[in-house]
């Protein structure tokens, strides 16, 4: 290398190519690619000559999570800061020829090509493969177990597993550890069709978000509650981790995680050694999903192993039903409005469980799954809360962007659950969206105004304006049917405005959605419209279909035909407008849709059938149940 930044971060090679060692993760949303864009453009150099290498707790700056639409944000920002000192000391040409351009993604070649790219692909020379049996359900415990001769078994505790030299084998060597496991069990979930009231019940953590001066102002008064059920994150691959013990007690982990630097932290506090994380990419997961459980589960079986290193993948079954789940919701919105109809005071109340129990949590908690089921278990407390400053978790948006003179805002967090939360995109965003939005909705059909006409009575952000009246403009406003969804996300991030079409027949189905969003300076075109694209269609999946189900002892939704996601065949078309303001800081567009996507279906289901559905998912159970 002739050249190494201060930090590390940047080198240069004798022949020109740049090495950036990213602090975020590639999780399919195409960050290192942005990253590169922005990395070539401050040291004016072509972008074939950076090579973006992969996190590492070796290596590269510790930037926390890849999370919350942050990356292009706040690392962009800092590699751009670090490559235009390189650029000053080590001499380069100009700059600004890269950001705002759709550039190739630097990760689909091997993708589209199904060449080995992914944590599941990676083999390590002499490595074993493992699996985990989980309990039941979250109370059972191991009371017995009688493995057949020439199983290898690791056990310390409920956390049991096999070792075995091929897939093949571990899967075998699985089902008949399962048949020679005892437990204890006995009932611990809520009820599936109350959630408001298990929600409701507290104890609860109050977090003021908004506070009023003075008391509302006389009005008519209207009222509604909203909810959203239990989410799983649904990886279309299960979670997957290879770990090896090396010679000296030290332990090499390769991972999905999205934080590789949390992830070492969790790991060396549960295993008391000197711990490397490397990030390798998985199938993509937006939120907090097993990745990090399945870290340890591979950590502690390779402790079994002789040093040879063990990869440990998670079954459907699994992951769909042990790993964190976005919270379930309910919201309440009031409003007083004038003789015209127009809003004088809003009040928004969320009841939830948290929405952070990722390593390191709740003031160094490590968090990971196997950790509680260990001979001395780990107690893990709830989920909590990001900060104010993080955007917040269930109260996330549930201060509407809107013009109101008086308004109150109030979080509810339950403080005791069996059932296990965490981040999902957008955290409590999408659920408190759909509330502000669908309510909107409500008091513009009760002032008899069109909803179009309704937002914008009460908008006042010139940059807000825009993205309603261009996805209006773009959807053909005016139409039958249609329905609308605003946000502006975490209120300090990307503008998104939603218009939905759909058909209501045998089922409720998407046709269309069109979508307008700011993001301030686009780095990369092509990448904000694949976010736009991807996050509103898992969001309508969410939206019409997902439910996480259980009984009173353990989750039942473990499979693709309990747990149903959106099919190939139901996916909407999505047209995206990019509203673009060069010049302004960049944010993130990976999680802008939520909110307004869900919305915009809801009333555009409502103006289609006339019936008002606030319970979550929209599918023909929920419709029916409206309508009688």
């Amino acid at each position: 290398m002739v050249f190494v930044s201060d930090d590390g971060v940047v080198s240069v090679r004798d022949d020109g190519v740049v090495f950036v060692r990213a602090g975020k993760a590639e999780l399919g949303q195409g960050v290192l690619t942005a990253l590169a864009q922005i990395a070539a453009d401050a040291l004016g150099v072509e972008l074939s000559r950076v090579r973006m290498l992969p996190a590492s707790t070796g290596a590269g700056p510790d930037q926390g999570f890849t999370a919350g639409s942050m990356s292009v944000a706040v690392a962009g920002a800092a590699l751009r800061e670090t490559c235009e000192r390189v650029r000053d000391q080590a001499g380069g040409a100009g700059a600004g020829r890269f950001v705002g351009v759709s550039v190739p993604r630097l990760d689909l070649p091997d993708k589209v090509a199904g060449r080995p790219r992914f944590i599941h692909d990676l083999r390590l020379p002499g490595q074993l493969y493992g699996r985990v049996l989980r309990p039941p359900s979250p109370a059972a415990r191991l009371t017995r177990l009688t493995p057949a001769p020439g199983l290898h078994v690791v056990r310390d505790g409920s956390f049991v597993g096999v070792l075995a030299e091929t897939e093949a084998e571990a899967d075998r060597a699985l089902a008949a550890l399962a048949r020679a496991a005892e437990w204890a069990d006995h009932d611990t979930l809520p009820d599936e069709h109350d959630l408001h009231t298990f929600l409701r019940r507290g104890p609860h953590e109050t977090i003021t978000v908004r506070t009023p001066t003075g008391p509302p102002p006389d009005g008519e008064r209207h009222a509604a509650t909203y909810s959203r059920p239990f989410i799983a994150h649904a990886s279309i691959a299960p979670s997957c981790a290879a770990a090896r013990w090396n010679s000296g007690g030290s332990l090499e982990v390769w991972s999905h995680t999205q934080g590789v630097h949390p992830l070492r932290r969790a790991l060396a506090e549960l295993l008391a050694a000197e711990v490397e994380v490397h990030h390798v990419e998985g199938a993509g997961c937006y939120g907090h999903n097993a990745a990090d459980d399945v870290a340890l589960d591979a950590a502690l079986l390779a402790r079994e192993a002789g040093g040879r290193p063990v990869q440990v993948r998670w079954s459907r079954r699994d992951e769909l039903t042990w790993a964190p789940f976005g919270s379930a919701m309910s919201v309440d919105v009031a409003a007083t409005v004038d003789e015209a109809g127009l809003v004088r005071s809003w009040r928004h109340d969320v009841w939830s469980q948290g929405h952070l129990s990722r390593p390191g949590y709740a003031g160094g908690v490590p968090g990971l799954l196997a950790g509680a089921h260990l001979e001395r278990p780990w107690a893990y407390p709830p989920a909590v809360d990001p900060s104010p400053q993080s955007g917040l978790g269930m109260a996330r948006n549930a201060v509407p962007g809107y013009d109101f003179p008086w308004l109150e805002v109030t979080g509810h967090r339950v403080l005791e659950t069996p059932i296990r939360s965490s981040a999902l995109r957008s955290l409590g965003a999408f659920m408190n969206v759909f509330a502000i939005e669908s309510f909107m909705d409500e008091l513009a059909s009760a002032a008899g105004m069109d909803p179009l006409a309704y937002r914008l009575a009460h908008l006042s952000d010139p940059r807000a304006r825009a993205v309603v009246e261009r996805a209006a403009d773009a959807a053909g406003w005016g139409a039958p049917g249609l329905g609308l969804g605003f946000a502006r996300y975490k209120g300090t991030g990307a503008y998104c405005a939603a218009v939905a079409e759909v058909a209501a027949e045998q089922d409720v189905r998407v046709r269309r959605l069109t979508i307008a969003v700011d993001v301030g300076q686009v780095v990369n075109p092509d990448g904000v419209r694949n976010q736009i694209e991807g996050g509103a269609t898992q969001a309508t999946s969410w939206t019409l279909k997902e439910r996480v189900r259980f009984d009173r002892r353990a989750i039942t939704s473990g499979d693709w035909e309990s747990y149903p996601i959106l099919r190939f065949s139901e996916a909407p078309e999505v047209v995206v407008e990019l509203v673009e303001h060069p010049g302004t800081p960049s944010v993130g567009a990976g999680e802008a849709a939520q909110g307004p996507v869900a919305a915009a279906i809801a009333n555009a289901l409502a103006a289609t059938l006339g019936v008002r559905v606030r319970d979550l998912p929209l599918d023909r159970e929920a419709v029916l149940k409206a309508i009688q």
